[in-house]
């Protein structure tokens, strides 16, 4: 079983909070939207949204998860939480007629079942039940919170009508193509954390490989398109092939409505080619046609063509979609976006480090169908540029980490965490001497929340948000460790993020530090139950702040023998790169590994200012023969392992590889500067890195240097970190070359 606390990503952990947060307030608006794009794992962040819900906030919930008719997403939806949470109760729509609803369970619920004219799935009787067991619902004291899952589906006055009846405490409306309403709390999913974590694909391409003398008002458009995306398909396969991978990618075939004619001569254009109903090659999935579709889904499946219309949009996954040919009709946005994402999941959940796999393709002629995937932000405002033939031999060692290495048990953490405070805080065996010694560190004490609240009268919006307008001030109320769990929840999930632990292992740290009745020799509070609530949930950022401090406290460094595993890198024989397409006075930046890449991927926003010195200093000087921007997240950039204190492997990505004209090679990690006597780094592992990164440049014995900036102009540091750029350790980086 999936642990799902411990096992989302941190943008689906963020989600669940927010949606923890604005469920648990009482103030907060009943309805809340989530924009969630496709392949982000909205069901996931659903499921562990509801388990945390009835362990922390109040169990006396039913929630309905209500799913579009096509299809059967209510069923995948109720499978997956029944894997995911075998303890947790579920319903479908028959259970609800038959036992009503329950406290503590989730019913899902087909819409079309309820909803759809003429459909017999429910009679008019048991439809008139079903309020009846909402009626009886509510009499018990049961609450409701309404999901409404793929939510632009389901706008209807009949399903406004259901809605009602529930009269729920919250309506959560999730979907990738929402939209934000003023009335409604807001939350959206950005969508590149969802590409970073390998869920969906790095880009899509739009006409890779129309040539721009084609006439695009071509008489046979599909022909052209045809050969183009099979051409594509036949590549990846390879790629695949190559990999020992038993994935045959799937070309997408979308037709407008009323087309009969055009799929047939699709259908005659593929047969050509040799691909056909009758070999498996070719399948179709219409309102009232389908042929192969039984094995379409798997990696592996059989046909590697699917012809469809809209139906196929929601609640149908297929991740080894590679390909869309959209042929021309200006269709619905929504669906288009829907489709898109669907395109862009990952067929084994993670990236391969190979351009030709970590993408998607989409090839059409619809000039409309692009805008509009441009305009939503599945297509990005990235240029796609080349390695130069020089710097394509080049090669380096990289080290990954050894997933084999375990870090620190939660004893030695323990252990760390207590000697840390102890000295620290000049703490000793006398809990309340400890308690007065904290609190003149401005610790707090108690059984009372306290909260700054905003207060002020504010003629425009934007005031709210001006310092100097309207005040703080300070209300506390006790806490309630029943109403008060989702507050302690988020107070750990703070603290965790430094540590590298589980919730539940830093749970049980922060208990043998400072609660009474857990039995432990490295005590430093006995606080009873109420107290130690209030302590961890007021303090919670301090102790983050302790935790961030001791895990990147160099000096504090466990003497345990780690070899990072190591592998070959090749600067990626292409990339894409973001820029400013406003931007109209554009140059080429010479000194670049990548033809063409220009001014327009250098302005703020894109580049801190130290990368944007560093990259005109390199440009502008003479003994530079080429420079390689390094990327931040992913198997195919160059990185260096670093552990915390506590033994947690971590990796970075130097920023630059910069090769001089007499052949040596030198590799910079660029650093916020100084302003005015002000410290801009805000990385605290900073010196793990730096000293990781030493190590590693005399193992394998290349040059380096950390960079920052200080007044506009940039220093070099390879011997000892130091935060001041006024120690000698910092040297002018026109003295290096």
């Amino acid at each position: 079983m999936i642990n799902l606390i411990d096992g989302l990503f941190e943008f689906q952990e963020n989600c669940v909070s927010f949606l923890l947060d604005k469920t648990a307030d009482d103030q907060s608006k009943q309805t809340i939207i989530v924009k969630s794009p496709t392949g982000s794992g909205k069901t996931i962040i659903l499921i562990d949204f509801i388990d945390k819900y009835l362990d922390h906030v109040n169990p006396k919930t039913c929630f309905v998860w209500l799913c579009p008719g096509d299809g059967d997403l209510e069923e995948q939806s109720q499978d997956k939480m029944e894997d995911l949470l075998p303890n947790r109760v579920t319903r479908d729509i028959n259970d609800v007629l038959l036992q009503g609803f329950v406290e503590g369970s989730t019913a899902f619920i087909n819409w079309q079942k309820v909803t759809k004219k003429g459909n017999k799935a429910i009679t008019d009787s048991e439809r008139s039940n079903l309020f009846e067991k909402i009626a009886d619902a509510h009499r018990s004291g049961i609450q409701f919170i309404v999901i409404i899952d793929e939510e632009h589906r389901n706008n209807t006055s009949k399903a406004k009508d259901i809605i009602d009846a529930f009269s729920s405490k919250n309506i959560i409306r999730v979907s990738a193509t929402t939209k934000e309403d003023k009335l409604s709390e807001w939350y959206e999913i950005d969508e590149l954390d969802v590409i970073n974590s390998g869920l969906i694909t790095r880009a899509l391409y739009v006409n890779e490989g129309v040539n721009n003398e084609v006439n695009y008002d071509i008489e046979n458009e599909y022909d052209y398109l045809i050969d183009l995306a099979n051409s594509k398909r036949s590549d990846i396969a390879k790629e695949y092939e190559s990999l020992g991978k038993a994935i045959r990618p799937l070309v997408i075939i979308q037709f407008p409505n009323s087309s009969n004619e055009l799929i047939k001569m699709v259908e005659e254009k593929l047969a050509s080619m040799g691909f056909n109903y009758k070999n498996g090659m070719v399948a179709k999935w219409l309102d009232n046609d389908k042929i192969n579709i039984d094995n379409l889904t798997p990696n592996d499946g059989g046909p590697i063509y699917l012809l469809m219309k809209q139906a196929i949009s929601t609640g149908w996954d297929c991740p080894r979609a590679k390909i869309l040919v959209k042929l021309r009709e200006n269709m619905n946005e929504d669906f288009e976006i829907q489709t898109i994402g669907r395109l862009r999941r990952m067929p084994e959940v993670m990236h391969y480090d190979n351009s030709l796999l970590d993408y998607c393709y989409l090839y059409t002629f619809d000039e409309k169908y692009k805008e509009s995937v441009m305009k939503n932000g599945n297509a990005y405002e990235l240029k796609r540029i080349f390695l130069k033939q020089k710097c394509k031999t080049f090669t380096l060692t990289k080290q990954t980490r050894d997933l084999d290495f375990d870090m620190l048990g939660e004893k030695e953490t323990l252990i760390k965490a207590y000697d840390y405070f102890k000295e620290k805080y000049k703490l000793d065996k006398s809990f309340t001497e400890n308690k007065k010694k904290l609190e003149n560190h401005y610790f707090t004490f108690g059984t009372t929340l306290q909260e700054n609240v905003r207060q002020g009268k504010f003629i425009k919006t934007e005031d709210i948000v001006d310092q100097e307008k309207g005040s703080f001030i300070g209300i506390s109320f006790e806490v309630n460790t029943h109403k008060n769990g989702i507050d302690l929840l988020h107070s750990i999930d703070l603290i965790k993020r430094e540590i590298g632990m589980t919730s539940q292992k830093t749970n049980v740290i922060m208990r043998h530090l400072f609660y009474a009745k857990t039995r432990s020799k490295y005590k430093l509070l006995k606080l009873d139950n109420r107290e130690w609530y209030a302590f961890i949930i007021n303090n919670a950022k301090k102790i983050r702040d302790d935790f961030a401090d001791l895990t990147s406290d160099s000096s504090k460094q466990m003497n345990m023998s780690l070899v990072p595993k190591t592998s070959e890198f090749k600067i990626p024989l292409e990339e894409l790169y973001r820029y400013d397409p406003s931007d109209t006075d554009v140059e080429e930046i010479l000194s670049s590994a990548y033809a063409k890449y220009d001014t327009s991927m250098l302005v703020e926003g894109i580049r801190s200012k130290s990368e944007r010195l560093f990259e005109y200093y390199c440009e502008n000087n003479d003994n530079v023969d080429w420079v390689y921007k390094n990327g931040d997240k992913g198997l195919q950039y160059f990185s260096i392992v670093y552990t915390t204190s506590v033994m947690h492997q971590q990796l970075f990505y130097p920023d630059y590889i910069v090769k001089l004209k007499n052949g040596e090679i030198w590799i910079f990690e660029t650093k916020g500067g100084e302003v005015y006597g002000q410290d801009k780094n805000i990385d605290k592992q900073v010196k793990n890195k730096f000293n990781a990164f030493k190590q590693y440049a005399e193992s394998y014995g290349v040059n380096w240097a950390f960079v920052r900036d200080k007044n506009d102009k940039l220093k070099f540091n390879n011997t000892e970190y130091y935060d001041d750029l006024s120690n000698d350790s910092w040297k002018p980086l026109k003295d290096l070359f």
